[in-house]
């Protein structure tokens, strides 16, 4: 395999071209996940679904998350970031079919888990395979381009999500909706993953040595890569839960139909994409950890207005938390990557952690949900925001400089704008 280290310069067409690529990946996962997401009000009113069983059924797609999560670094140092990508999405396709199938069914959710988990499990291969290639194209062309590859995926939630609340409006059942989107994202990966940079440059070589004759320590051992995976994890969480939930809060809190709780949804990720695509140029002009600052106590704010605002007010807070929820996760993710040698095993280790928001996010608001209202159950973003504040340090650029201020190494190749 070649390493990452000693890979000849590539051309600018050739780096351009991958990007684009993977700009389409991106967008093609959050077409997916919203899918979903757009209906999960429209699942819990079909099933008869508590907010506590809401939670329990949610995390089934989280178990699956996790349990790909980890396998995820393994697999693209075997296999490639391409192919690890087109596992994912198979995985993630076929369980997203089997979940509209089953809820128009009117089935049990024990098989509309099933269904999640292979969702979650392909989405986990799928995240940290495209979010590797990611890195490395970021690294090829020498500035904080990261964010904007995260904008993709938020501009294919918007779309796909401003879609489910057409079919949801209209009535359309899920397995004809999801039909639809399975079509698409088959059609757009056949273009994008040849498009991919050749194998090996975003990796590390499997089981590399020091140079003293060892073998480098676990990923799971490093201070810092645990440090930014509490941030992302609580990144993962502010999004996430805005995702899974500010449909029905909207919905059961503050008493709307159906349409306008994916309505806010799709508010929360317009914002979020806008964040993500203006937040790259603020990253390379004043760096990670006071961007993020930032960031964060917006999502305080915004998720405030949601639960406490009138109902015009809460679509304010709904845009406001898009904003905030906007760079943590990707900022996290580049600076998982900083060392190209140790990439894999370090965003596989980040993610992991950050997926955690994801497996205790649906279960506790769930149960808040039952007991508080679920629009209340929301506070718990202002803690874990506050907990990000504290350990933000650790996402600093290696030589402390802005990506923008970096000189950009010719190893590595032209700087493509």
């Amino acid at each position: 395999m070649t390493s990452a280290m000693t890979a000849p310069p590539l051309s600018r067409t050739r780096v351009t071209s991958a990007r684009t690529a993977v700009f389409v990946v991106f967008a093609l996962a959050g077409l997916v996940f919203a899918s979903w997401a757009a209906r999960i009000a429209d699942t819990k009113v079909a099933l008869g679904l508590s907010a506590g069983e809401l939670g329990a059924t949610l995390f089934a797609a989280s178990v699956g998350s996790v349990t790909g999560l980890p396998l995820a670094g393994r697999v693209s140092n075997r296999l490639g970031a391409g192919r690890t990508v087109m596992i994912g999405m198979a995985v993630s396709l076929v369980g997203l079919i089997g979940t509209g199938a089953v809820v128009d069914a009117g089935a049990s959710r024990g098989f509309v888990m099933v269904g999640l988990f292979l969702v979650g499990l392909g989405v986990g291969l799928w995240d940290v395979s495209m979010n590797l290639e990611g890195a490395a194209v970021e690294r090829e062309l020498g500035t904080s381009v990261m964010p904007h590859f995260h904008a993709a995926f938020s501009g294919g939630t918007v779309l796909s999500a401003l879609v489910g609340a057409g079919m949801s409006a209209a009535g359309v059942p899920l397995s004809l909706h999801f039909a639809g989107a399975v079509v698409v994202t088959v059609v757009g990966a056949a273009w994008a993953l040849p498009r991919f940079l050749p194998q090996g440059l975003e990796l590390e070589e499997p089981g590399e040595a020091v140079a003293g004759g060892g073998r480098e320590r676990s990923a799971w051992l490093e201070p810092r890569t645990l440090l930014i995976g509490v941030v992302v994890l609580a990144a993962a969480f502010t999004e996430g839960t805005a995702n899974d939930w500010l449909a029905v809060a909207f919905v059961e809190g503050h008493e709307l139909p159906t349409w306008a709780g994916v309505l806010a949804f799709a508010t929360f990720l317009t914002f979020m994409t806008v964040g993500r695509l203006l937040g790259t140029r603020l990253l390379d002009t004043h760096g990670r950890v006071p961007v993020l600052r930032v960031s964060f106590g917006l999502a305080v704010v915004g998720a405030a207005l949601v639960i406490f605002g009138a109902d015009w007010l809460a679509f304010v807070g709904a845009a406001v938390w898009g904003v905030g929820a906007a760079l943590g996760f990707p900022v996290g993710m580049s600076a998982s990557a900083d060392d190209p040698r140790r990439a894999a095993a370090r965003m596989s280790v980040v993610a992991t952690i950050g997926y955690v928001a994801f497996i205790a996010g649906p279960p506790l608001l769930g149960f808040l949900g039952d007991r508080v209202g679920v629009l209340h159950a929301l506070l718990v973003v202002g803690a874990l925001a506050i907990l990000a504040l504290s350990v933000v340090t650790a996402v600093r650029e290696p030589d402390g400089r802005p990506a923008g201020e970096r000189p950009h190494d010719p190893a590595a190749g032209s700087p493509v704008g």
